[in-house]
């Protein structure tokens, strides 16, 4: 997928988002992500952060406060920014659902994923069914197991094959798992999860582990 596909894609996700969080009470909101120590707001803050991204001085001073440690400094970004919007939280993602601007550390294959991933975050412990676009998704997937950081997906998983059932793409070399690329891409961005929805040895091996 080139830039403005990707961008397409990204802005739709941003807007059927921005709706679900629209009628969703307080306490719904507060529901736990499958982002372990984020709730549902706490992720669409992060969403709508990415969007409208602080300067690089201000990432700096956050990544001092959070210890220079990158996961803490995400998490407590995403928590202030939806503590700030409150109420217009749905709002706020919604009218920067065209924005192209980008963090200093991240580039639009990154933005992709990440919302994809984020809106499964929010829409599984809800119990609201979404299905991501799927050349997005297996877009998505090739990118993380392209890079390294944050998720180290290609060496965590080190000895498995993973092949997606409903499209042409299939990674590394061993003990087989299989699934939907959208269970494939939550499950190497780290959620556990994804995992009663993939199958194969590999997957066995996993859960067993786990």
């Amino acid at each position: 997928m080139g830039p403005e596909e990707c961008w397409r894609v990204i802005e739709k996700e941003r807007l059927e988002l921005a709706d679900l969080l629209g009628e969703l009470d307080e306490a719904r909101l507060d529901t736990p992500s499958l982002c372990e120590g984020w709730r549902v707001r706490d992720v669409a803050g992060h969403l709508a952060g990415v969007a409208d991204p602080p300067s690089p001085g201000r990432m700096l001073l956050d990544a001092v406060r959070a210890g220079g440690g990158f996961h803490r400094m995400n998490r407590d970004s995403a928590v202030r920014n939806a503590d700030r919007l409150g109420p217009r939280l749905a709002d706020e993602l919604r009218a920067l659902a065209a924005s192209r601007r980008l963090p200093a550390v991240t580039n639009y294959r990154n933005t992709l994923f990440d919302v994809l991933v984020h809106g499964q975050d929010i829409a599984v412990p809800l119990g609201i069914p979404r299905v991501m676009p799927v050349e997005a998704a297996r877009a998505g997937a090739t990118q993380v197991w392209t890079i390294g950081f944050p998720f180290h997906a290609r060496r965590r998983l080190d000895g498995f094959r993973l092949t997606a059932t409903d499209t042409d793409w299939q990674v590394g070399e061993g003990t087989e798992i299989r699934g939907p690329i959208q269970d494939l891409l939550l499950f190497l961005t780290g959620r556990t999860a994804a995992l009663d929805s993939l199958s194969g040895p590999g997957a066995e091996t996993l859960r067993a582990r786990i």
